[in-house]
């Protein structure tokens, strides 16, 4: 298989939209019928998609409907993943999507007590701003760092729309610092094709988070998180109305001279009636000479 034919695939699988993987997977299947191995030969790509869209799975087995995330923060390694809050471990299929040989895993850190605290703060905060997303708090390849992540993913294929919230912040617990990314991906597809992509990237910050108590500074560190979520928010409101007051409108007027909306469908209708009364006009001749008359009248000589 030539390079540039993979390289071509990994690109659409790494930019398929919110919730669409499994229709990119299969547009590509119908396309390459005749090259059945090759999206085993892309599976570097399926990874970095799920790890970079924090893509959820729901651990077989399990009586609760919690699913669990995918990042390359809380990865053992091997296609294996575990999840701090439930202590479980996990294969995960990085094409299907799908979990399996789930084990009980338990992750040592020198921040457990804090990781703790941040995971019911975290809890709070998503049931307050994001009631269908998922999160976790792990502990970074560095050990000094704490990785806090969440998504929250709105789907809804019968409307023509899908989205997808994520951020990631990575606390260092030495310094107080914080730093983080937001990313926001819409795509809405109803007789035409619009995708929104944003990143927002959070410099780091000096938290002043208290060394005395966990859940005083998982607090302190929420507080921090909300304030920068809220004015990325309001950030985003102010360009959508900048965008409809000024480069949409700029593109095309809101309504024609009429002022009214093109019936579209019935403008079969609109093209008849305009022969018609041309017919007419061609039918009746004192009509056409009236018409004519009124709009050349004779010159007055002065």
């Amino acid at each position: 298989m030539p390079s540039n034919n993979a390289a071509a695939i990994s690109a659409f699988i790494e930019g398929a939209p919110p919730g669409e993987l499994a229709d990119v997977i299969a547009d590509i299947q119908k396309l390459t019928a005749n090259e059945p191995k090759l999206l085993a030969s892309v599976t570097p790509a399926f990874q970095k998609y799920n790890e970079e869209q924090l893509s959820t799975v729901k651990l077989p087995g399990s009586s609760q409907p919690v699913r669990v995330l995918i990042s390359p923060y809380n990865s053992l390694g091997d296609g294996r993943y575990y999840d701090v809050e439930g202590q479980k471990s996990f294969a995960f299929d990085h094409q299907t999507q799908k979990a399996a040989d789930v084990q009980s895993y338990s992750h040592d850190s020198e921040h457990s007590g804090l990781i703790s605290s941040l995971l019911k703060s975290l809890s709070t905060h998503s049931i307050e701003h994001y009631p269908s997303a998922t999160y976790t708090v792990c502990p970074t390849s560095s050990a000094d760092t704490i990785a806090l992540l969440l998504v929250s993913n709105k789907y809804s294929p019968s409307n023509f729309w899908n989205g997808r919230y994520r951020s990631t912040y990575l606390f260092t617990p030495s310094s107080s610092t914080l730093s983080g990314t937001i990313n926001v991906d819409v795509h809405y597809y109803e007789d035409g094709n619009v995708r929104l992509t944003t990143t927002k990237k959070i410099p780091e910050t000096k938290v002043e988070a208290s060394s005395a108590s966990s859940s005083s500074a998982a607090a302190e560190i929420m507080r921090k998180i909300a304030g920068v979520e809220k004015a990325y928010q309001e950030e985003l409101n102010r360009g959508f109305g900048r965008l409809s007051e000024g480069e949409f409108k700029g593109l095309r007027r809101q309504l024609p001279v009429t002022r009214q909306k093109v019936e579209w469908e019935k403008i079969g209708g609109y093209r008849y009636n305009a022969l018609r009364c041309s017919s007419c006009l061609m039918s009746h001749p004192s009509t056409l000479e009236a018409h004519t008359i009124h709009a050349n009248p004779p010159v007055t000589q002065l």
